[in-house]
């Protein structure tokens, strides 16, 4: 009988449940799409956690009535950092704030006049950014101290949903490293971290390796989908990226770099441990968890989010223009000669009915020196030419750090269906790229489920199938 396994794919834009099984390679459906939705209440900017919830649920219970007793198994792989509070008797306290609400801005400072930076990065090695879980732990416990003491676990959001599916607390090892503070190295929790922010350490348990089996399903949830079988719960690679990064189609030994590219664009290369020294922290690169038990090192870069609030912007104008039009006419936009910093602290935040993001990116160009664009394609190009160049600069940076050559750029995620930037990209960094699988995240998610129940031998095996199976197309660098 065909084993199945089912993707809870959560990115911060969209979810899906995709439905996946091995045959001559991986696989898949998408059986439920919806929003990650959020909505902002008295100032504050939160998931909709039920909402979610719900439209996973009804992800399982159409997947349950297409296959019934061939589904073995469940993995979630969600956005890292945000996270939900469990009190006593098991329940959410509220909603989990959305990572980009401003409860963070001024959090940094505040947490390093309590443990240095530099302390702080030698414990974690992780990069600073304001959105981490440190930072909002920080503000948690300024604004809502009384929250954070009714607290008996803290879960990160695939935990929580894991749990609600499970029963199961459990933080798993890829989503616990998002936090900055855990300590790859230690392989614990950082206690100066914790006792500096003064976080009861028993908030946070001992962390589970991706592919660790959970148990099955709730009995009251499998009936709720229709399920009469035992349906495993299976700790996937919990981050989206790392479920992304299992997937990438590289072969071991080989020289090459990941690049991760969606919402955010997250760029790096696999090590089996931290690399976590003066030159690290200079350059602010992160060590994540990686789906084989070793270390993503890699850095954070905005990504096409600052597209995607264009967009959002244009539509509320009235004019509906999609991702592979905008493309394709940025593509033929040479007169175009604006270039974006996409790491300015400015294109953070979701735009506003006053302060949208194209209004962000005139006002930075004035700010420049540079002419602001005027159409959609040229607001698109410029956005383009930014992230090539932060690419290159970070392909140059981990090169130093690391003292690893980088020879192929492997790009993979919905960001990779786009040929434009996947060129400039490949002319920037002076070195090829392949870009697939497109739903690498799902792919790397289905992959540790198979591993775990023992379909596959390990993450080799499965990148093998999806380099025979796959359309993974090649660009190489422009002699221009």
């Amino acid at each position: 009988m065909v084993q199945r396994y089912l993707a809870v794919d959560l990115g911060a834009e969209s979810g899906r449940v995709i439905a996946g099984h091995i045959d001559q390679g991986l696989k898949f459906e998408v059986i439920n799409r919806f929003s990650s939705r959020n909505t902002r209440v008295q100032g504050t900017l939160y998931w909709d956690i039920l909402y979610i919830f719900d439209q996973i649920k009804q992800g399982l219970a159409k997947a349950v009535a297409k296959y019934g007793d061939e589904i073995v198994s469940i993995g979630v792989d969600t956005w890292g950092v945000d996270y939900g509070l469990i009190d006593s008797q098991g329940n959410l306290i509220g909603n989990p704030v959305h990572y980009r609400d401003d409860r963070t801005d001024g959090m940094m400072a505040e947490v390093f006049s309590c443990i240095d930076k530099e302390r702080i990065y030698s414990e974690t090695g992780i990069q600073f950014m304001q959105i981490n879980t440190i930072y909002q732990l920080a503000a948690e416990a300024k604004h809502n101290r009384e929250r954070l003491d009714r607290a008996k676990r803290i879960l990160m959001i695939p935990d929580l949903l894991n749990y609600w599916l499970s029963g199961v607390m459990a933080n798993e090892y890829s989503i616990a490293t998002t936090s900055q503070l855990y300590n790859p190295a230690a392989r614990s929790w950082s206690r100066p971290v914790l006792d500096a922010l003064e976080i009861n350490p028993s908030l946070l348990k001992d962390v589970v390796m991706p592919g660790t089996v959970l148990g099955p399903l709730q009995p009251a949830l499998a009936q709720e989908i229709g399920a009469d079988h035992e349906i495993l719960v299976t700790a996937t690679a919990c981050h989206d990226t790392a479920s992304a990064v299992a997937a990438v189609p590289a072969q071991s030994g080989d020289k090459s770099a990941y690049l991760s590219s969606g919402t955010w664009s997250l760029l790096g290369i696999e090590n089996p441990n931290a690399i976590i020294n003066p030159r690290s922290l200079e350059s602010n690169i992160t060590n994540e968890g990686a789906a084989d038990g070793g270390i993503r090192f890699l850095k954070n870069i905005m990504g096409l989010w600052i597209l995607q609030e264009c967009r959002r912007s244009w539509e509320a104008e009235g004019l509906n223009i999609d991702y592979s039009t905008l493309a394709r006419e940025a593509e033929k936009a040479e007169s175009c000669m604006y270039e974006l910093n996409v790491d300015d602290p400015r294109f953070l935040k979701p735009g506003l009915a006053d302060d949208t993001m194209p209004k962000r990116i005139a006002e930075y160009c004035a700010e420049t020196g540079q002419v602001p664009p005027e159409t959609p394609p040229e607001f698109a190009r410029g956005i383009f030419k930014g992230l090539a160049a932060a690419y290159a600069q970070t392909v140059s940076e981990i090169t130093a750090v690391s003292g690893r050559s980088i020879n192929t750029l492997h790009i993979i995620g919905g960001g990779c269906q786009n040929r434009f930037l996947n060129q400039i990209t490949a002319d920037t960094t002076g070195i090829p790229v392949t870009a697939g699988p497109v739903e690498a995240t799902a792919l790397g998610n289905i992959m540790m489920q198979a591993i775990a129940v023992g379909e596959l031998k390990d993450q080799q095996e499965g990148r093998s199938l999806l380099r025979e199976g796959g359309e993974i197309l090649t660009y190489t660098p422009s002699s221009s």
